[in-house]
């Protein structure tokens, strides 16, 4: 399946994006998208972006099955992936990794050179979680261990390396991980 790109003004886009953000980040609650109205807020914020935002979905027949956001950043230098997305009955199919070659090859062509990301971990889902990032923060991201899913692995696993922490970005011990790549020379 082949990503094509999504329209959030595309009444039928905008619902099936929505309702993938609330499939997609159900496990992690409010820290997610947890219900329709804060999910459409998000796909509102894309209508209103200037330049216009990278959106990509693959699609099964009539439904979407996940979709990838970027919004341009530093002159369009840059490019902020959020959100990546995919309904959990079709995870684990290689959409993820699709998604993401096409977003890399969609923000080439843009003239971008990197592009950047931050993954919460707002469930203890790594050893960042309760640690003191601001002793020694390299040495926590050196060591880093994934206890339970966290798609930074995914990321690393796409080319993408950690570059940072927001130390209690979400709270108290729930840090944000940066991680970026470099797309083009």
């Amino acid at each position: 399946m082949k990503p094509t790109p999504l329209d959030p003004h595309n009444p039928t886009h905008a619902r099936q994006m929505a309702e993938v953000l609330v499939a997609g980040f159900a496990y992690l609650g409010d820290f997610g998208w947890a219900d329709m109205a804060s999910a459409e807020e998000e796909i509102e914020e894309f209508r209103q972006e200037d330049p216009p935002p990278i959106m990509l979905g693959i699609w099964e027949g009539d439904t979407l099955l996940g979709w990838i956001g970027g919004l341009s950043a530093y002159h369009g230098h840059t490019w902020e992936l959020h959100p990546l997305v995919v309904r959990p009955e079709a995870q684990n199919r290689g959409l993820g990794r699709a998604l993401v070659a096409d977003f890399e090859e969609e923000v080439r062509q843009r003239g971008g050179t990197t592009i950047h990301l931050g993954t919460d971990d707002t469930h203890g889902q790594t050893s960042l979680t309760d640690a003191d990032l601001y002793n020694n923060p390299w040495q926590h991201i050196r060591n880093i261990r994934n206890l339970a899913r966290h798609p930074y692995e995914f990321y690393l696993k796409c080319g993408y390396a950690i570059t940072g922490v927001i130390p209690d970005a979400n709270g108290p011990g729930k840090p944000d991980i940066f991680m970026c790549k470099r797309v083009a020379p």
